[in-house]
């Protein structure tokens, strides 16, 4: 693989300009990595932090980035698996789909308080389903930015824990290549992507994938494929491109097992589950334009539209949701290079307009959502040394709503919500970075929760809250080093509470929960051992608990206090790349058991192996999950009627091979 400087300059490079673009190209071999880093350039940017590409050394965020090398570093096959294994988030799967929780949230919280972006746009949904992260084949990702804490001035609703946004390939180049692989229960699966130009100024690009899979636990056998398109016009002063993208994903539903159930045979489906399935089909559209005015102010625009059909047979009876989702995002974004540092601002006007339609067994209803947003952030330089930044968003949300229980005659829902921001960013060196940040979130209640709530109570308030954060980052051309520390409050934290008795149906019911806080401290360590070895290591831990009503003093369920990570690369050979990395989850009260009531849930380990081969424009790697077969819940709620149990999945193990030409 030849991997061998490239995390420690990967590391250099994300202080310097946190640009995963110039990693994608550093040499692999040892004799060029001086060369390389000379070429870092200063002006190489990111995309999540700024909402714009601006150089981010002077804004004040704990952000990573997972490159191209990092990803074939580690053998992953998917997204899911390539971002478990970050430190930060922990991952939760009820054999459906996945969620992804940072900041100490449940699973159930975590598809609402956790944004999912796509090249910036919303993959999370307007209902409390998780976002189709799978819909990204991982061929078609060049990195994934990660971006720790709030950032409700930003991106304003569900920006609350953090921010994960995925960026795809875009037809830069001609050429293309494909995938295939297989491996444990008779998983297959196919890839494939080409790119070229058309002529000077158009290019294009397409891509599809093809999954089948019995999965680890009986009746839970998917069948899921993806297409996409994209044609991409470049000029001087404009740019501008169309896609569309189709996502299809049809899989059986095994159900929640007892613990008896679980304990006894952790693949096992429940009960009277063998008819029962959920199918997504997605279809996405979305167009974007850039204009440079001059040589620091520049137009954007971003318009998407999606439309999403779920059929399901769950719980002896069949289902169907419609929800499509319209938004438009102008922006204006702006670069002066001063004398002390670039001046960055960013503003612009987020609009939406988003439908579903439930038609369920004890559900009939129809709500549409409006939000509408205006914000703006800058970036200021004091010295060369010393910048801050300050932002503002206001947000406002109309939901016009009919329940056949609720609102037979339909009701609208009137909210709005603001959020601030202030930072400092202090680079004394060119190996020391420290940050200081407090940064507001919200989030609006779903379309789904607003219909779904005590019996007696009209709508939800928005969640709110306020983060606060500090951090330093230390590197060498061996070392790196990252501290980060942090306290989140929340405030009518909207949740599922299953213990109330008076629910549309008379029994749980979305609420407004008490104020709840969350510390925490992140840390990671990397380490170039010599030319052929690579290690590293991270830690996170997180104290969250009620400081209000009932619960007061109650650590919040589902969240684990202690999680670690470590790993080690080794370079065989020219060819050949060995990786190794344990996955540390602590333990935790199921989800749900807001009064500690249960024994907490067994911690677990899962040790993941991956060897890798490449040859001209030949790669081939053998990935291992679970190596060691341990049995864990990957999720679990809590009722008084009896806790269900999801099983993570057991030992894995995956072969890939891929040509590119």
């Amino acid at each position: 693989m030849g991997t061998n400087p490239t995390k420690i300059a990967t590391a250099l490079s994300l202080v310097l300009s946190f640009s995963a673009a110039s990693i994608a190209s550093m040499s692999l071999a040892t004799s060029a990595y001086a060369e390389t880093t000379d070429k870092i350039k200063p002006d190489e940017t990111i995309v999540v932090i700024g909402r714009s590409e601006a150089n981010p050394l002077n804004i004040a965020a704990n952000v990573n980035v997972i490159d191209q090398i990092d990803i074939e570093m580690s053998g992953a096959v998917s997204l899911t698996d390539l971002l478990r294994s970050q430190a930060g988030i922990q991952v939760s799967d009820n054999n459906s789909g996945t969620v992804f929780a940072m900041r100490g949230f449940t699973a159930s919280q975590a598809a609402s308080n956790t944004l999912i972006l796509i090249d910036g746009r919303r993959l999370n949904n307007i209902d409390i389903s998780a976002p189709s992260i799978n819909a990204v084949p991982l061929n078609q990702v060049e990195r994934v930015e990660v971006l720790y804490g709030s950032a409700g001035v930003l991106y304003g609703d569900q920006a609350v824990g953090g921010v994960i946004n995925i960026i795809t390939k875009a037809p830069n180049g001609t050429g293309g290549g494909f995938e295939l692989s297989g491996g444990s229960f008779d998983t297959y699966e196919a890839k494939g992507d080409i790119s070229g130009a058309i002529n000077d100024a158009w290019r294009y690009y397409l891509a599809a994938s093809y999954n089948q899979s019995d999965n680890y636990r009986d009746n839970n056998e998917s069948e899921t494929g993806s297409v996409l398109g994209r044609l991409q016009y470049q000029s001087d002063k404009q740019q501008f491109f169309v896609e569309a993208n189709y996502f299809d994903d049809n899989r059986q539903a095994p159900g929640a097992l007892t613990l008896e159930q679980f304990e006894s045979d952790p693949s096992q489906a429940a009960a009277f589950t063998d008819d029962d399935y959920t199918h997504e089909m997605t279809t996405a559209l979305r167009s974007g334009y850039e204009y440079q005015l001059n040589k620091e102010w520049a137009l954007v625009a971003d318009l998407t539209y999606s439309d999403t059909l779920t059929t399901n047979f769950l719980w002896g009876s069949a289902g169907r949701i419609e929800r499509n989702l319209l938004s438009f995002s102008p922006k204006a974004t702006a670069n002066y290079q001063l004398e002390q540092g670039d001046l960055d601002i960013v503003a612009g006007i987020d609009l939406s307009v988003g439908e579903a339609d439930f038609d369920l067994a004890y559900t009939q209803r129809t709500n549409e959502q409006k939000v509408a947003s205006i914000y703006a952030q800058a970036s200021v330089p004091l010295t060369t040394t010393l910048s801050y930044v300050v932002g503002g968003r206001y947000s406002e949300v109309t939901d016009d709503l009919t329940d056949q229980t609720l609102y037979p005659n339909g009701v609208e829902l009137d909210n709005d919500a603001h959020a601030f921001e202030l930072g400092l960013n202090y680079r004394p060196s060119l190996e020391n970075r420290f940050y200081i940040r407090a940064n507001d979130n919200f989030r609006f209640a779903k379309v789904d929760e607003q219909a779904y709530t005590p019996v007696t109570t009209i709508g939800l308030d928005p969640q709110t809250g306020r983060s606060y954060e500090a951090g330093w980052d230390w590197t060498t051309t061996t070392q790196t080093f990252k501290l980060n520390t942090y306290r989140l409050d929340l405030e009518d934290e909207i949740v599922f509470d299953g213990g109330r008795t008076d629910g549309p149906q008379g029994g749980g019911a979305n609420v407004n929960a008490d104020a709840s806080r969350r510390y925490g401290v992140n840390t990671s360590y990397d380490i170039q051992l010599s030319a052929d070895w690579l290690l590293g290591a991270s830690y996170e831990y997180i104290d969250a608990e009620f400081t209000e009503g009932e619960n007061e003093g109650k650590a919040l369920s589902w969240v684990a206090k202690h999680n670690g990570r470590t790993h080690l690369s080794y370079d065989i050979a020219a060819e050949w790349q060995v990786f190794v990395e344990g996955i540390y989850t602590g333990e935790r009260f199921i989800e749900g058991d807001n009064g500690n009531v249960d024994p907490k849930l067994s911690s677990y380990v899962l040790a993941n192996l991956a060897l890798n081969y490449t040859r001209d424009n030949w790669s081939a790697s053998l990935r291992a999950d679970n190596l060691l077969d341990e049995e864990y819940v990957s999720a679990g709620y809590y009722s008084a009627w009896g806790n269900g149990y999801y099983s993570g999945n057991g030992r894995s193990i995956r072969l890939t091979a891929g040509y590119r030409f």
